[in-house]
């Protein structure tokens, strides 16, 4: 039967492929929450140093930071998003099998380098299918939809993993991992292929005549905005990476007893509040535009972090932490949107996500060795300014130079 048109003629997707998209991003969440504090903790177990535990988790960080516009170069040649996720999920639970079954140093390695390749492949795996399914006017608030059921997903699976690490074993949160591949790749299953429309998914229009400069890739990475965009996120993540650490290891000097508890609440508060919001700043992205709510996210980080620096009350350090759900509920729609709109038409959406991707492990990587320095040198409360200084800068990058690119018609 052939599907509804929407408005301006094109084909809106199915309740049920709608659905799909939601309960795989959900389960895909859980899969991947598998592998995070959880691998350093296993290891330990077998009897693994800290210094080989560091070089896995290196070797995976590395390789997520190098595959990013690799990995979305694949996807934008890829005739089949479903495919190269459905792989890419795959490979994932094979990694965890790897882990549980076989713990020794040859194969963990390997295991880890698979993950993180298959990481830089469904990231814009994700983001394409959406931007195929509903195109790029309706792309804000199904981006909103996707956060919230990957937050919903990441809080269910750390509840899930703790609880059988704690009355199971270490190794069963593998075998829990590998196993929820399996409702993973059904929900993709559930996605209609030919309601993906592949040119959309890729950013690409279609043209009477060919607009080769339009398509090239040179020409993407010379678009401005794409690159003051790229610029800021770098910013905003040399501000926000190392707050929360350097946060958990000031209570845990203060109070070693109480600490693993206010970072659980640290977590779970932003997890609650980007599930609860996300849609909507989806839906206002495309009503107020883009710049006004990335200006908030941007704001919101510069407060949370003068309030690290004066506040030592654990029940305020855990409301504060509502100032990163701001943040997180932000620039989780806003990075996928803001990227689709700058790369609207030129067939390399999934390219110029590897490249917004890069400059975020780049921001990442380096704020928790610039904190950790500033830390020690001149005490915590300084180190929380001056994190606070860079996201107030990131801000000013924004509202001095980045355009609105919300698209109206």
């Amino acid at each position: 039967m052939p599907l509804p048109p929407a408005p301006g003629g094109r084909p809106k997707p199915s309740r049920e492929s709608q659905r799909g998209l939601d309960w795989f991003i959900f389960f895909l969440a859980d899969v991947q929450t598998g592998f995070g504090p959880f691998i350093a903790v296993y290891l330990t177990t077998q009897k693994w140093t800290q210094v080989e535990i560091g070089f896995v988790l290196s070797i995976g960080g590395i390789i997520g930071l190098l595959g990013q516009m690799p990995g979305g170069a694949i996807v934008d040649y890829a005739r089949s998003e479903r495919l190269m996720a459905g792989l890419a999920v795959a490979t994932i639970g094979c990694a965890a099998l790897a882990y549980a079954l076989w713990p020794i140093f040859p194969v963990v390695t390997a295991a880890a380098t698979l993950h993180a390749l298959a990481s830089c492949v469904l990231g814009p795996a994700i983001a394409a299918i959406s931007l195929g399914l509903v195109g790029p006017y309706a792309i804000g608030e199904r981006l909103g939809r996707n956060a919230r059921f990957a937050s919903l997903g990441n809080g269910s699976a750390a509840a899930l993993m703790g609880a059988t690490g704690y009355l199971v074993s270490n190794q069963a949160v593998f075998i829990v991992t590998f196993l929820l591949v399996i409702p993973t790749l059904l929900a993709l299953s559930r996605i209609r292929g030919q309601e993906i429309d592949v040119a959309q998914s890729h950013g690409a229009v279609v043209r009477e005549v060919p607009d080769k400069e339009a398509t090239s890739v040179l020409h993407l990475l010379r678009q401005r905005p794409l690159l003051i965009f790229a610029g800021g996120v770098l910013l905003f993540q040399l501000a926000n990476a190392a707050m929360l650490p350097l946060m958990a290891g000031v209570v845990t000097t203060r109070s070693s007893q109480w600490a693993p508890v206010l970072i659980a609440a640290c977590i779970i508060v932003p997890q609650a509040i980007v599930a609860l919001t996300s849609p909507s700043v989806g839906r206002k992205a495309q009503i107020w535009g883009r710049r006004p709510l990335l200006l908030l996210a941007f704001g919101a980080l510069a407060i949370r972090g003068l309030l690290f620096s004066v506040v030592s009350d654990p029940y305020l350090l855990v409301a504060v932490q509502v100032f990163d759900g701001i943040t997180a509920a932000v620039l989780s729609v806003m990075i996928p949107l803001i990227v689709a709109d700058v790369a609207f038409g030129s067939g390399h959406f999934n390219l110029a996500q590897g490249v917004v991707g890069t400059a975020t492990g780049i921001g990442a990587s380096l704020s928790t060795v610039l904190a950790g320095y500033i830390s020690d040198t001149f005490g915590s409360s300084t180190a929380f300014i001056g994190l606070a200084g860079i996201a107030a800068l990131g801000l000013t990058v924004i509202w001095l130079f980045m355009p609105e690119t919300r698209r109206t018609e």
